[in-house]
């Protein structure tokens, strides 16, 4: 198994389009700057020391000693010792609403921002418990299967947003099958399942898939995020507001009632998730911890290997080698002599 070991440094690969950027700003200017003292030929000529291929060679190996470097700082691991643990604790799968009406703003930044966040706090007061995501909007697909990598857990967190699900809507009766199917159907408890959502649109099919879930031994909780006084939509295309077919602003609402009819079908809690989610995770990580622990063993990378010198060592070798590359060609010189 292949990890990085700080995978968070791997958002710096996006400055790779800032030195792209950069480069082609300096060209752009450099011919412009020939173009304005004269003729681009004769300015050539009078320029013989300057290259641009040396020019393009140099930023070259400045993209890719970057990109190396940035890979050996987040350290590419590859397990090598494997271990059968065991542990106690309960399954968890999270349904997470990713529809377009979890990018209202009425709670900060913005209502999956907010839910991601509140994600992120739970799997940090998880300790043995099995965790798995569900995303949902129109439809909805297994993100991740129960795990207790939680490094891996919160990677795929951090990718969901509205864009990986084109159907729109809020499906959150399918949610909850296909959470039910991703536990193990040999068991009948150790199962928690959360869902968050605003849930804007009604699902006629959510208490009955929610009872069947309970039947197979999953406490359904759900969270409602946004308020019920609802939130004007956000338009990435406009920059404004959707607007219906009426010209009016499209207002995003939470419906309480939806998400409290789940939560008690379920035999489980609700709560309303604002700006603070302390205590809305507080009280999760209680409700998880009365529940009735099992014992399963799991296969488990203990040691890995580190391959980050590599990288690294690649890195300093590019920036060597574009450090002794100059900056012009040098002039070839001929020894001529004259006869008197």
């Amino acid at each position: 198994m292949l990890r990085f070991q700080h995978s968070e440094y791997l958002w710096a690969l996006i400055l790779l389009l800032v030195l792209q950027v950069a480069f082609l700003g300096v060209s752009w200017w450099k011919r412009r700057s020939i173009r304005r003292i004269g003729d681009q030929a004769l300015v050539e000529k009078l320029f013989t020391g300057y290259s641009r291929k040396l020019f393009v060679v140099k930023f070259l190996l400045i993209f890719l000693a970057f990109f190396f470097g940035v890979v050996g700082l987040a350290n590419l691991q590859k397990g090598s010792r494997m271990e059968k643990i065991t542990r106690k604790g309960v399954d968890v799968m999270i349904a997470l609403d990713v529809s377009k009406s979890m990018l209202a703003t009425d709670v900060q930044p913005d209502r999956l921002t907010r839910a991601r966040q509140l994600v992120s706090k739970l799997m940090d007061k998880l300790d043995n418990d099995r965790i798995g995501l569900v995303v949902f909007a129109g439809n909805a697909y297994l993100q991740m299967p129960l795990t207790v990598d939680y490094s891996a857990a919160k990677m795929y967190l951090s990718t969901v947003s509205p864009e990986m699900i084109p159907s729109q809507g809020t499906a959150i009766g399918q949610a909850i099958q296909v959470a039910d199917d991703a536990f193990n159907k040999k068991e009948r408890k150790h199962k928690a399942l959360i869902i968050i959502s605003d849930g804007e649109d009604h699902d006629e099919t959510a208490i009955q898939h929610t009872k069947a879930a309970f039947e197979n031994g999953a406490v359904t909780n759900t969270i409602g995020i946004g308020s019920p006084s609802g939130s004007p939509l956000p338009d990435p295309e406009t920059g404004g507001y959707k607007k219906d077919r009426e010209g009016k602003t499209v207002i995003s609402k939470l419906n309480e009632t939806e998400l409290k009819s789940i939560a008690a079908a379920g035999k489980g809690i609700y709560q309303h998730l604002d700006n603070n989610t302390d205590d809305v995770v507080a009280t999760l990580v209680n409700k998880i911890d009365s529940m009735e622990q099992k014992e399963f063993g799991e296969n488990v990378f203990t040691d890995y290997n580190s391959y980050f010198q590599y990288f690294l060592g690649v890195c300093l070798a590019l920036l060597l080698i574009e450090f002794f590359i100059p900056e012009v060609r040098r002039k070839r010189t001929t020894d001529t002599t004259s006869a008197a």
